[in-house]
């Protein structure tokens, strides 16, 4: 049969438009009069979904107009109502649409359809959450570092796990608002004080005289570590072990 007019799948249901219907059945009446008296045997968002359509003006415009979503048995009861010239030619087209609709072939397709479209998303779904947990294990792994070693660390050593140099580690945890500098020693900003996170130990070391001296040196404690993980990773910045550019 003909096409009569275009018909949208959504939600494995088909659907005209009523302004379509509204068109073709060469009603004279106003759309929205037609279809508001009409409708009131129907219920929204089972047999109608309201819309919006567009048409093009005299000046070329384009204007959106209030349209509904049919389904195919409400369409073709509105068909009926109308009693017009081609009330039936339109409802032999709706009952030949629900006919192919409903045949084995069609219920076979679309059972097909869906079932592709679902092995489709589990396959999303799977290669996320591969990805979730690969990213798991590498912060896994490095927290592992961080916990299996539970004496405090100097710089260098934590420098070194990220490729930087102890200098220059510094000055990044500075940049992300861990330390800063006070009389030419880092300190942690008073948010991180107090919590643990360092611990210090005294260093002996000779002057230019060569007498001993002793210099208190700061070492990161295993919370002090992590906290320079969470914060830096934050910030993009991952340990080598966690970065993909590394092999």
């Amino acid at each position: 049969m003909e096409e009569l007019m275009k018909v949208q799948v959504k939600n494995d249901r088909q659907l005209v438009s009523a302004r379509d219907l509204h068109k073709g059945l060469g009603l004279k009446g106003r759309f929205s009069r037609w279809f508001k008296t009409n409708s009131e045997l129907f219920t929204e968002n089972e047999d109608f979904y309201k819309c919006t359509s567009s048409t093009v003006v005299n000046n070329g415009a384009v204007r959106e107009l209030d349209d509904y979503l049919l389904t195919i048995e409400m369409a073709k009861q509105l068909a009926m109502m109308a009693r017009t010239e081609k009330s039936k030619l339109y409802r032999e087209y709706f009952l030949d649409l629900e006919r192919k609709w409903n045949s084995p072939e069609m219920v076979m397709h679309r059972a097909l359809e869906f079932s592709n479209a679902r092995i489709k998303q589990l396959k999303l779904e799977n290669k996320n959450l591969s990805i979730q947990l690969e990213e798991s294990n590498k912060k896994a792994d490095y927290l592992d570092v961080i916990l299996g070693t539970p004496d405090a660390l100097a710089i260098s050593q934590i420098a070194a796990d990220y490729g930087y140099g102890a200098v220059s580690f510094n000055r990044l945890l500075h940049k992300v608002g861990i330390q800063h500098r006070v009389n030419g020693q880092w300190i942690l900003y008073r948010a991180y004080m107090g919590k643990n996170y360092v611990t210090t130990k005294p260093f002996i070391y000779k002057d230019h005289k060569g007498n001993n001296r002793t210099s208190l040196s700061t070492y990161w404690t295993q919370a002090g570590r992590k906290l320079i993980y969470d914060v830096l990773k934050d910030n993009d910045i991952l340990p080598l072990i966690e970065r993909d550019d590394i092999a």
